[in-house]
């Protein structure tokens, strides 16, 4: 293994480490990266008030930074400022359908990330910020809508959260029972695919007549989603 190979492999703490399932682990930081790119909603765990909340929102990556929108996590660390969260960002490919129901899975691609965020009060990061989670979801947006003005950005709760420390997991390929007694069933057994696609544009019903979507937008129709 050459030095680029380690500098590109996650590290290994008693939170990432893979306990379960470990074969369905990676130390692969592309993979990383990878998932990331591929979506733009996770989910924020976070104690707030003494209670555990799983927070859906949306984030955009830098590669080294996570940036996601985080009202409800903003609150609790004010009173807990070196409190940690976990964010977790998951796709899922496709349902394993094995000969027993015991052998059943899910093909998936999932990382999870752990730190203490961090408020980004600095405007010019936190413009940098949202560009982020807007170009994430929807490419070319940003610089076609309208950017937020210092009242906007001063209403906005963002957090920025490190990857140092994030485990990845992933699944694929057929179910595990193949070479087993259950394969002597007859009955099918496979993977039934799951994709995601975007649909057809939808125009604001108030839209004035002639306007027309951007390119970014209508060259996403019927393309992946994730």
């Amino acid at each position: 293994m050459d030095s680029g190979s380690r500098e590109r492999r996650l590290t290994v703490t008693e939170r990432t480490r893979h306990r379960r399932l470990r074969r369905q682990g990676s130390l692969d930081r592309d993979r990383l990266d990878a998932i990331l790119a591929a979506g733009f909603v996770c989910h924020l765990g976070v104690t707030v008030d003494g209670n555990q909340l799983v927070v859906p929102t949306v984030y955009g990556s830098d590669g080294d930074t996570l940036y996601f929108h985080g009202s409800v996590a903003s609150r609790s660390l004010v009173a807990s400022p070196t409190a940690t969260v976990c964010v977790t960002v998951t796709h899922v490919d496709g349902l394993v359908l094995a000969r027993s129901v015991f052998e059943h899975g899910v093909n998936y691609r999932s990382a999870m990330i752990f730190g203490t965020p961090r408020p980004v009060t600095d405007p010019e990061e936190k413009l940098a910020g949202l560009r982020r989670l807007t170009e994430q979801a929807a490419p070319g947006q940003w610089d076609y809508a309208r950017r937020p003005d210092a009242r906007e950005l001063a209403a906005t709760a963002l957090l920025a959260l490190s990857l140092d420390e994030a485990s990845v997991k992933i699944r694929t390929g057929a179910p595990d029972d193949g070479d087993s007694e259950d394969a002597r069933l007859g009955l099918w057994a496979g993977v039934l695919p799951l994709r995601t696609t975007w649909g057809e544009l939808e125009s604001d019903p108030l839209l004035p007549e002639g306007v027309e979507a951007p390119g970014h937008l209508t060259k996403r129709v019927g393309c992946r989603a994730n």
